[in-house]
């Protein structure tokens, strides 16, 4: 999870601490995270893509998404699932994404996992937003010493997606994909984008 600590941009915008001057940077942080997502092949691609930042930056891995996205198929589950031995060997010798053979094929075994998910629930966004958080449950005040690293919510679905056999889905990985899909908004009470996710949350249609 991003370091979050509020800051005046060069912009005049009070924002999340996290993205820095980085302009990709803060175009995810102002245009992306937390933003409702409800396209399965979008929702894989973030859970995958958070599974790879484990032990490195965010910003590393946003900016080798496009290379990620080209490396497997725009994240298109079925064709993903397909991926076999020779694939794997290819994308070792790929320097433009995280080449940790584990982490290839844990995407290609979860999007194995995702195709059986999708036919027992109907779709990832219907398992996933079925989770969401209550209100109720959520800090009274958004700030850097109340945003969790992970929640019981979070433990609850890494639990169920190991038991599925799904892989690299720990309780952390999972609480930055929650964030980063918009079933919770984590940016803090004085970001200029809070009320904006917020608007976007409550017009939002659950799958």
């Amino acid at each position: 999870m991003p370091n979050l600590e509020n800051k005046t941009f060069t912009d005049g915008k009070s924002r999340c601490f996290w993205p820095g001057e980085d302009e990709l940077y803060l175009h995810y942080h102002d245009f992306e995270w937390g933003v409702p997502v409800d396209d399965d092949n979008r929702l894989f691609e973030k859970i995958c893509l958070e599974g790879f930042q484990s032990g490195l930056s965010w910003l590393t891995i946003l900016r080798k998404r496009e290379n990620f996205r080209k490396a497997f198929h725009n994240f298109e589950i079925a064709r993903v699932a397909k991926m076999g031995d020779n694939d794997v060997e290819h994308l070792l010798q790929d320097a433009g994404i995280v080449r940790h053979q584990g982490k290839i094929r844990s995407t290609i075994n979860n999007a194995n996992r995702a195709l059986e998910l999708m036919e027992e629930q109907g779709s990832l966004a219907k398992y996933f937003w079925s989770f969401e958080t209550d209100p109720s449950d959520r800090p009274a005040s958004v700030t850097r010493e109340t945003i969790p690293g992970s929640t019981p919510v979070s433990t609850g679905i890494s639990k169920d997606l190991k038991k599925r056999g799904w892989s690299f889905v720990g309780p952390t990985t999972v609480y930055a994909f929650m964030q980063a899909m918009g079933m919770v908004n984590d940016h803090t009470d004085d970001c200029y984008c809070r009320p904006l996710i917020e608007k976007k949350r409550r017009t939002f249609k659950r799958p």
